[in-house]
Order: structure tokens, then sequence, then C-alpha cells
């Protein structure tokens, strides 16, 4: 489909904040029927080269080329208007309406009127060329995650996108979803669109891309041809500019129960609610929870952590029945947390660093006295986080919000190891992370294994769940539909069990 006139060109793109240079003399070329893999640590410069594409920021030098002819992209309605969609990680949805409402938001209409049979003409050609079809009139709280991407890109296709921007696609989805958008993805490029896909997951981006960029530390170190002698490893190499070694799984004898969950139901308004849950975890084991988001994995989390009190049933500790669910009560027993949200739930961003790391325990003996603080006891006990877990942070008194993704993540990490739980229980443990932070954070959960503690890994990501985990439980509606050994478990099995079908069905 490659014609000789780019469909997309981004030369000598310079964009600075303060003294750091995000983007340094970048160039991007896009032609049609391209499926450009975008990679990069986190901080490499990706997110603000589209930032600049897509209209959120301005480039300070540079220009932008669009088949062939130089365009100012002002803002995100300017890139529509030249054929730049975008869909984001987060999707940007008015949840209690229908999907054609959905499509004709911000769209102007006949006569002040909305075109509802030009949009429905509209939805049905997108879905004879590119078979993503959706109920026009289904509401979007109803729809399935992988049915709400959908949608997303139905929406940019909607308004003309020639030119895609897809950033990280598939964090939610089961893999027969997956599959379903990396077809939809080949019938668009067939059809003469390019697509920029942007993603962690580097066997995604082997299976679906032509051509992989490599950005770091805002420059370009790589564009290549995905050809068959492009490893991952290879990939992996040139986001780091290291070579990465993968951490080792090995055999190991699960020991004693540390936590046992029976028959636990919730019932909590406005919630999903837990249906006849039981768990057992040991030491020594990593167990994997697998589902789509919102099938009770953050409710289950947080009757872990003792933030949500189950309606009935019964948790235990290490033999000890739990009576009085709080997160206190649940440190006191061991439980390690790392949160889904790092930002809000995790830490508190808008404080020093030394602050977010010791106020989970800011009533312990180490910490205080009488309730007077001790400040020289917690700034020494985050400076020696900070250098055992090499967090790239200028002192203990820097507010938190200025870390990185990944050094926010290992100072969560730090300060629950710190106090070395029996069961450390992690949400999305890697979710934004680089690849060189998240091997960071695996090895962390198998030195735990090692050392006889249970782990406990809530993830979207089946690579990471698959790597890590001795068993995988799966979940659905609230409910644990089956607990698998990693050795009886595979993708297309699990994939069926998240959405709610039985394996081969």
């Amino acid at each position: 489909m490659n014609s000789s006139v780019p469909s997309l060109s981004m030369r000598n793109i310079c964009k600075s904040f303060g003294v750091v240079q995000a983007n340094s003399n970048v160039d991007l070329t896009l032609y049609s029927g391209d499926i450009l893999g975008l990679l990069g640590e986190n901080g490499a410069g990706k997110t603000t080269l589209m930032n600049i594409l897509f209209g959120a920021y301005s480039a300070d030098d540079g220009h932008i080329e669009i088949n062939g002819k130089p365009v100012t992209i002002h803002n995100s309605a300017n890139a529509i208007v030249h054929g730049i969609g975008m869909v984001h990680q987060h999707f940007h949805l008015v949840h209690r309406h229908s999907v054609l409402e959905n499509l004709l938001v911000g769209l102007p209409g006949i006569n002040g009127m909305l075109d509802k049979q030009g949009a429905l003409k509209r939805l049905d050609e997108i879905n004879n060329n590119f078979h993503l079809y959706l109920d026009p009139h289904a509401i979007v709280d109803d729809l399935t995650i992988g049915e709400q991407q959908r949608l997303e890109i139905i929406k940019v296709l909607f308004r003309g996108a020639r030119i895609l921007i897809l950033d990280e696609p598939t964090a939610a989805l089961t893999p027969q979803e997956a599959e379903g958008l990396f077809d939809a993805l080949r019938a668009m490029v067939a059809k003469g669109l390019s697509i920029i896909f942007i993603s962690h997951k580097l066997y995604e981006v082997r299976s679906i891309t032509n051509k992989i960029m490599v950005m770091r530390h805002g420059k370009v170190t790589a564009t290549l041809d995905n050809t068959p002698d492009v490893s991952e490893r290879k990939i992996a190499e040139l986001m780091c500019g290291h070579e990465l070694t993968p951490p080792e799984k090995p055999a190991h004898l699960a020991k004693q129960s540390l936590l046992n969950i029976s028959n636990v139901f919730t019932n909590e308004t406005g919630r999903v609610c837990l249906d006849n849950i039981s768990l057992n975890v040991r030491g020594g084991e990593i167990i994997g929870i697998a589902g789509v988001s919102g099938n009770g994995q953050r409710e289950l989390a947080d009757v872990i952590a003792g933030v949500l009190t189950p309606s009935s049933g019964t948790l235990e500790i290490d033999g000890h029945e739990i009576l009085e669910f709080s997160p206190k009560q649940m440190q006191a027993y061991g439980i390690g947390r790392v949160p889904e949200d790092r930002m809000t739930t995790g830490l508190l961003t808008t404080l020093p660093l030394s602050d977010s790391m010791a106020l989970p325990r800011i009533s312990d003996k180490a910490f205080s006295r009488f309730g007077v603080l001790n400040r020289k006891a917690i700034r020494k006990f985050v400076e020696e986080q900070i250098e055992k877990f090499k967090i790239k942070a200028h002192d203990a008194d820097v507010r938190t919000g200025t870390l990185s993704g990944g050094n926010l993540q290992k100072a969560l990490l730090a300060r629950e190891l710190a106090w070395d739980p029996l069961v450390m229980l992690a949400a999305q443990p890697t979710r934004g992370l680089d690849i060189g932070a998240a091997q960071f954070v695996h090895n962390i959960f198998l030195e735990l294994r090692s050392r006889d503690r249970g782990v406990i890994v809530i993830s979207e990501d089946l690579e990471e769940l698959f790597n890590l985990s001795d068993r995988i439980a799966v979940m659905y509606e609230g409910k644990i539909t089956a607990i698998l050994p990693i050795a009886e478990a595979t993708v297309q099995k699990v994939g069926m069990l998240m959405a709610g079908q039985e394996a081969g069905q």
C-alpha cells in the first residue's frame, strides 16, 4: 500500500519542558498501509511526540506534513480535520448514553437537528469495511470493555480519521478481544489507513506491526522493519540501552497456608458483589488473578486489604481468623498492599515522599512516640529505601507526584517490603511501566516467593501472569470460575474463562 509520499511526516521535532528535553530532533515517517509500533521506556518521549501530533502541545521546533503538505496542528479538533484520530488508554465515553449518541457528540447535525439516519448509514459502512459492529441503540454502560474499546475506534473512524494513534489499546482486553482488534486493524491498513501502535507488550508489537520505532531519552534510537530476525529481546535492549536478563522462576515447593478465604460474599451498593469467593494462598507461591476489568478483582483486593468488609464468609491469615476488617488490622497480620491506583490510593502525590512512605505506619514506635513524630527516623527510613531500591528521587523531601510511574511503584514496594509481609497483594503492578521497571517488580515477587512468602498478583496482562504465577484464578462477574495450575493453563483457556465461557466453547 506504500506510496512515494508519506501519509505522515514529522521532521526534527523538538520540545522542552524547562530544562527537560522531551523530544530532540525526532523524525517519524508513516506511509499508507503502515502499522508502526512506537516503543520506549517511560519518559522516552513517546507521549510528548503524540501529544504534538494530536495538537495537545506545540513543538518548539520542527514541522509536520500530511500527505506531503505542511500543516500546523493547534488542537485536537484541528488534528481531526487533518484526518488524525487518537484512541486513549482511558476511554472518553458518556456511559449513560447510547452508542449512536456517543458518535454524534460534538457534531453539528443538519439544521440544528442530529443526523441520526446519516450516522446509522456511516456506522454500517464502518462495520462493512472493518467488521466493527455495535448495536447503535445499546447503552455504553452495558457494553463490555472490549466493546467500549471498539466504540472509541469507531468514533475516530466516524469522524474521517485516516491516521490512527492507539495508546495501549489492548490493556484491558481478553486475548480473543485483542485478536478481534488486530483483525480490524489489518482491515484498516488494507483500505489504506495508517496506524501508530503504542504498547509495552512486545509480543503484540511483533504480531501486528510492519515497522518499529524505538525512542530513548527523547531521541529516536532505532527505526526498523519488523522482520523475523527482530526479536523481542533485541527490541527490549534498544529500549533500555543495555542487555536485559529475564527473571528466572525456579521450581519451588509451596508450604503451609498463609491466607485462606472461604465462601466470601459482599453486597456493597455501587460495587461488583463477590459471590462465594474461596481462595487459598500458600507460602512460596504466586497466585495470579485474571479477569477483564470490573469483574470483582478490585473488590477482592479490598477485602484482603481490609478496606471492604464481607457480608458473610471468613478470612484467615496464618491461622488467625479476621474478625475486624480494617487496613491497620490487615497490616498487623502481615498483608502488604500495592493498590491499583498508585497515584491516589497508594501515595499522596502532593506531599513529600517521606510522608507518603511513612504514613501507613505513622503510629508505629519506629516513627512516633506519644503522638510526636520522629522526623529524623522517618527521613532515615526513606533515605535507606531510596538507596536500596534505586528510586530516582533527589531526596526524601521531594514531592511524591514528581516521580515517574516506575519510581512511584518502587516507592510503594519499598514501603511495604520494609515490614516483611507474609502475603504481598499487588494489583496491576506493572501497568504503564516500561520493560526495565516491570522486570524489577517481577524480580521482587520472585524473591518473596523464594522466601516462602505468599504473593497475589492481580493483572490484566496475561503474559505477566503466565510468567509469574504458580496458579491462576480467573474471575468473572464476581466469581472465581476456575483455579488452574500453571501447567494446565493456556492463554486460550484463560481467555475463554475471562469472557464467561467454558474453555473450548
